[in-house]
């Protein structure tokens, strides 16, 4: 329903648009004197600054709110070109205003617009478990090999203590699922993905099973960890953190919640694309479910 009221205002006004530019055309002089000259494009720089500031804060942190920010300033910075040229065009400074726009404002909009719709493409990569998925997590080797990410072929192999053919084998299916890349320098990194949990229902017969058998073995796992957790709970100091609580929501708000923790997640896997010193790996969980009326002991 909002979209189509957003869609018929945006073509109601682009169709209104059209007599009144044409009614502009005719009407407006070619000169005009008005005052405030000076306070007008003084406060449109301000503005353009403060914009480039908020921008820059924004955009170091991976916030969503950078994406209209940074689309709101290369608009203002072609406004600001075309203002320049337009009203400068009969001064001596013509050509100056000419070479800002085409060599210094037009371009960074340019920048700015791609950084927008970079920003929008960060989310990570989103997808099903397969069978395949299932097979490497079987395999402990797969494990052992992301553990010891980023690195080369030799440094992985020597770290985990496999043949380099193991290594560069593994390397390889996980790069063609999609899990790893190999940078310039040869290191192998590991992608972070968003994968959903496979259905059991959408196969059949021995897969059914498999789906099934990887699910239980999956929450088991996880139960076993947050049972380490808790009682390990005294010995990380400032590098773990728990909250607990309940909330009482509709379908659409459980659905938006869901969204901002994707986001919230995928902005510090983003963070930084090589280690530095002082990180840790740190386990992060996040389940939502209708609780039982009694609690299972």
């Amino acid at each position: 329903m909002i979209r189509r009221i957003l869609l018929t205002v945006l073509a109601g006004a682009a169709v209104l648009l059209v007599p009144w530019t044409v009614y502009l055309a005719h009407t407006l002089p070619d000169r005009y004197d008005t005052g405030q000259w000076r306070a007008a494009w003084v406060g449109f720089d301000v503005a353009l600054l403060l914009c480039f500031a908020a921008g820059a804060w924004l955009g170091l942190r991976r916030r969503r709110a950078a994406v209209p920010l940074l689309s709101a300033t290369a608009a203002m910075l072609c406004c600001d070109a075309w203002f320049d040229v337009m009203l400068g065009w009969t001064s001596p400074d013509r050509w100056t205003s000419v070479a800002l726009a085409v060599l210094v404002e037009i371009p960074v909009a340019v920048l700015l617009a791609l950084a927008a719709r970079r920003l929008l493409s960060t989310a990570l990569p989103r997808r099903s478990v397969t069978l395949r998925d299932i097979a490497m997590r079987e395999d402990p080797r797969y494990h052992r090999v992301t553990r010891e990410l980023p690195g080369d072929t030799e440094a992985v192999a020597r770290r985990t203590g496999l043949e380099r053919t193991e290594v560069t084998k593994c390397l390889n299916t996980l790069r063609d699922n999609g899990f790893v890349r190999r940078g310039r320098k040869g290191n192998w990194i590991a992608i972070p993905q968003d994968l959903r949990e496979p259905r059991p229902e959408d196969y059949d017969g021995a897969d059914r099973e498999r789906v099934a058998a990887f699910l239980d073995a999956k929450y088991a796992d996880e139960v076993a960890l947050l049972s380490w957790a808790a009682e390990h709970r005294d010995e990380f100091g400032p590098w773990s953190t728990a909250q607990r609580t309940s909330a009482r929501l509709t379908e659409e708000e459980f659905r938006e919640l869901d969204v901002e923790y994707r986001e919230l997640i995928t902005r510090y896997c983003r963070r930084r694309r090589r280690p530095v010193e002082g990180e840790k790996e740190l386990s992060v969980r996040f389940y939502a479910f209708p609780p039982p009326e009694t609690v299972p002991t």
